[in-house]
Order: C-alpha cells, then sequence, then structure tokens
C-alpha cells in the first residue's frame, strides 16, 4: 500500500507533464486521492478538460487545474509557463513525463526531430522557466522520465541536420535528458533531481503504438513515480538515476558521467534555445 509521508499535502503542487493518459494520468490519480493539489498538462485542451473533470469526480478532490501545451512547439511552453506563473506562486514537485516514440510529425516548427523537441527540448525549457517557482518550495523535486534506451547523442541529430531512424532519435533524446538530469543537479543546489527509467514496455498507448506489446502493467511506472515525488525515502536522491526495470538506482549510459559530452550537449542545447 502506498504511503503518503509530506506533512501539509494541500500545501504541495505537483504538475505533471502528459498527464491525460498513461502513467502521467495515472500518477496524477494516486497523488490527488492523496491529497495534493495537482496541475495536469495535455495538448488537447477538450481531452484535458475531461480528465480535470473525470479526475476530480473520481477523487472527490477539486484540487485539480489544467493547463494545455504543444510541447513540440517552443511559443506553446513559454505561453504555459506564463500561464502557470500567472496562477501559482510555487510548485514542489515537477515530472517531466510527456514522451513521444511514434508521430505523424517527424519534425517541430523549428525543423528539430519530433523525439528531441518533446523528449529532451519540452522539458529543458519547462524546468528551466519554472526553477523561479521551484525555488519557493523548502523542498523542490524534478523527476525526468528517462528509458532504458539510450545512446550516445549526435549534435548533428539534436540540431536537426542529421537524419536518424525513429528508435534511435528516442534513445538518443532520453541520453540527452538523463545527461541534463545530472547537470541541473550540480548546477542548482536547491533542486533534487532524480532521472528514471518507469519500466520497460509497460502497457501504455505510447509503446502499444511502437511494438504493439508491454511487458508489465502501467501500474508498475505510476507507482515509483509516485513514490520518487513524495516518498522521504528519495529526499536526498539528487544527481541519481533509478532503473525501475531493476528495482532500485543503477547506472545510466556512460555518456551522462561525460563531463566533456555533457558541456557540449548543454552548450548545443542553449544555442539552440536562444538561452
Amino acid at each position: 500500500m502506498l504511503k503518503v509521508l509530506f506533512q501539509n499535502k494541500s500545501m504541495k503542487t505537483i504538475l505533471i507533464t502528459g498527464s491525460t493518459d498513461g502513467i502521467g494520468k495515472l500518477t496524477a490519480i494516486k497523488l490527488v486521492k492523496s491529497g495534493y493539489q495537482i496541475l495536469l498538462h495535455g495538448r488537447n485542451i477538450e481531452k484535458l478538460n475531461n480528465t480535470v473533470s473525470e479526475i476530480k469526480k473520481l477523487s472527490k478532490n477539486e484540487k485539480i487545474n489544467g493547463f494545455v501545451s504543444d510541447l513540440s512547439d517552443f511559443r506553446s511552453i513559454q505561453k504555459m509557463i506564463t500561464d502557470i506563473t500567472k496562477e501559482h506562486s510555487e510548485i514542489d514537485i515537477l515530472i517531466n513525463n510527456a514522451g513521444v516514440f511514434k508521430s505523424n510529425i517527424q519534425q517541430n516548427k523549428d525543423s528539430l526531430d519530433i523525439r528531441f523537441a518533446v523528449n529532451y527540448f519540452a522539458p529543458y525549457m519547462l524546468t528551466n522557466g519554472l526553477i523561479p517557482l521551484l525555488k519557493n518550495s523548502n523542498s523542490p523535486r524534478v523527476i525526468n522520465l528517462s528509458s532504458a534506451a539510450q545512446s550516445t547523442v549526435s549534435l548533428e541529430a539534436l540540431k536537426g541536420n542529421e537524419k536518424i531512424s525513429t528508435q534511435e532519435a528516442y534513445s538518443q533524446s532520453k541520453l540527452a535528458l538523463t545527461m541534463w538530469s545530472f547537470y541541473l543537479s550540480q548546477k542548482i543546489d536547491f533542486l533534487n533531481v532524480v532521472a528514471v527509467n518507469p519500466g520497460s514496455l509497460l502497457n501504455t498507448k505510447m509503446v502499444q503504438e511502437a511494438y504493439g506489446q508491454y511487458w508489465s502493467s502501467a501500474d508498475k511506472g505510476a507507482d515509483i513515480l509516485y513514490e520518487l515525488a513524495i516518498s522521504e525515502k528519495y529526499a536526498d536522491s539528487n544527481g541519481k538515476y533509478f532503473d525501475n526495470d531493476k528495482g532500485t538506482f543503477s547506472n545510466a549510459h556512460n555518456d551522462a558521467y561525460n563531463q566533456e559530452k555533457i558541456t557540449r550537449l548543454i552548450s548545443e542545447t542553449n544555442k539552440i534555445l536562444n538561452l
């Protein structure tokens, strides 16, 4: 049975991206039922509103807000940052859950691969934009959804100058996210940043579309996100990688510990995003 270990639940505000289905939605339901204030995110406004209404009815908890953004569109992300900042002065936990594997759209408006755009650039932008709100929390956490699939990042592919396969783009985007997670954990001392593989081939829409099969229930992923978000057990896990296939903290790809490669990745990322 999941235990809530933070006090003053009503004061804890948790933002979950990609929370209109899959493990994002399941995690939101678990947290809402435990009394936390949840900020849902979705790309489709109608689906988002329906999800907000559904979870409110299911949980009998009215502390739910929805924010819409197309995470492949950097201008849309900036608008969501502005919208959240207008309504909230503090975020305690940010779960960068949204991700994409297969897509009808291969590039975003800036000619970047859609996997890099949504899986890496979006959480990078969103988290940096919400740093002032995270700083207002007593114990802010950032949880980044990585994957068992990680492969060396081609900076040319990152910039949209090299075409690579869907699988390779996905794997590279997840390693980029993990590398940045470790960088962020060192750069901002008040954050507790964890990268997590929620489990391989969980029963989600993205996995079904990509592989047509699954190994484990989506609840496996939601359970670990719930625990990483609110359990005191993970209060001092900054800069670590949790592998839910193993059920423990483990080592990510070797490149995630290569400071030279991390520095080049962050430098190119900031150039692309004009930061």
